[in-house]
């Protein structure tokens, strides 16, 4: 299946009330996950572990202004 058609497939199966932006989102973080696929099967990226370290400092970082 092509990326077009993956993407066609991915957005019909979204809720009606999607907004474009909602919509928009959704297909960069399908556009993300294939991306890391394709490094996974390449053996590049990080290590599973890693990345676990990562999300968790993300998670934990303080958004915005709300340091203040």
């Amino acid at each position: 299946m092509s990326s077009r058609e993956t993407v066609i497939e991915y957005v019909r199966k979204l809720p009606e009330e999607m907004s474009v932006a909602e919509i928009a989102r959704e297909i960069e973080l399908l556009a993300g996950i294939q991306t890391a696929r394709e490094q996974a099967l390449r053996r590049e990226g990080i290590p599973a572990e890693d990345a676990r370290k990562l999300v968790d400092a993300w998670a934990t970082k303080p958004v915005g202004l709300a340091f203040l």
